[in-house]
């Protein structure tokens, strides 16, 4: 049986597929965009989160992590959570004798039949509203065993399945995942290159020629694109993307404006947010920047 690494099972969702779906967050990815919301998804491993408005400063937890070393922060000194590996015994236990409960564990590893049994729990709201299960990341694709192995397990159920996805991995990888979806919430971020590069460390290659693949093999693909302030939010770039759409056969896309809603776990994992202090985009920001890709024949909407 397979497992994998998950931080978060979310019921009742309406923004990631059709219907009532539940989500199931899976740790790792190879992009490091600035703007991520999941930050925690980054890393494949378990990690400990350090909530400075929670601790003490007692210590306590560098007895029962002393390998993990000290750190001091505005006077609260406590284990280094960058030494301290998420799923060792030293992490539970300072987890579990730290008196404030600042430290927290994000990241579990699963099986596929323990996720299923959560997944199945809600197959009633499924099948009245036409939902299912959506994975999500990090990026889901990373785990193929795993996804592969749930997604039949779904199928058999008679459950929907959907994921939302950057297709930043070997084309036979995407494949061996994508032929049991039934629905793919694809992730574009910038026709440039190098642009891409510098914002997210991957070129984006890749994304493009699984979209490619995804909609010739007739999969219900629905591209989207996070518009982010300085890196893709120009007319001219709604444009070259919408081309670019054109050109591999898709006619639509959903556009996400900017948000900062993630930012605060920055500061549980002792990450830097290069987006601080940028302010959110709303739809009345974008008016013209989707009266581009209309202009272009693409459908663009939020």
């Amino acid at each position: 049986m397979q497992s994998a690494t998950v931080f978060n099972i979310q019921k009742f969702s309406l923004n990631d597929g059709p219907g009532v779906r539940t989500v199931v967050f899976l740790k790792g990815c190879p992009l490091h965009c600035a703007w991520c919301s999941n930050p925690e998804s980054q890393r494949r491993a378990p990690q400990v989160e350090w909530k400075e408005s929670a601790c003490i400063g007692c210590g306590a937890c560098l007895r029962y992590a002393p390998s993990a070393c000290s750190i001091e922060i505005n006077g609260k000194k406590h284990v280094d959570i960058h030494r301290l590996r998420g799923d060792s015994e030293e992490a539970a236990a300072a987890i579990e004798h730290c008196p404030g409960r600042a430290l927290s564990r994000v990241g579990e590893t699963k099986t596929v039949e323990e996720v299923l049994e959560v997944c199945l729990q809600d197959k009633p709201f499924y099948e009245e509203s036409g939902g299912g299960v959506t994975l999500s990341g990090g990026e889901a694709t990373t785990w193929p065993d795993f996804c592969v192995e749930l997604l039949g397990r779904l199928h058999e159920e008679g459950v929907d399945t959907c994921i939302e996805t950057e297709g930043c991995v070997p084309a036979e990888q995407f494949r061996r995942v994508a032929v049991h979806l039934d629905h793919i919430l694809f992730d574009l971020k910038h026709v440039d290159r190098m642009k891409h590069l510098e914002a997210t460390g991957v070129d984006g290659r890749l994304m493009f020629d699984n979209l490619a693949w995804a909609i010739g093999a007739g999969i219900d693909v629905l591209p989207r694109t996070p518009v982010i302030p300085g890196f893709n939010d120009t007319v001219a770039e709604a444009r070259a993307m919408a081309r670019a759409l054109l050109g591999i056969g898709a006619s639509r896309v959903q556009l996400l404006p900017f948000h900062n809603f993630g930012e605060s776990k920055y500061e549980l994992l002792d990450m830097e947010y290069r987006l601080h202090g940028v302010p959110a985009m709303h739809q009345e920001d974008l008016a013209a920047y989707r009266q581009a890709y209309l202009d272009e024949g693409v459908e663009a909407f939020f």
